[in-house]
């Protein structure tokens, strides 16, 4: 029983952790997406 209860406390920290690195305002995804964008802007700027 203990061992259940340790490892479901386990999982829900790793979910938070997970949620809370990859969402929010200074999360990955939104890393990523200004980073694509700055990519975006420089790719556009190039004159051929």
């Amino acid at each position: 029983m203990r061992s259940i209860l340790v490892s479901l406390l386990l999982i829900i920290v790793v979910i938070t952790m997970y949620a809370s690195i990859t969402g929010g305002e200074t999360g990955m995804h939104e890393q990523l997406e200004q980073s694509g964008n700055k990519m975006s802007d420089t790719i556009e700027r190039l004159s051929p």
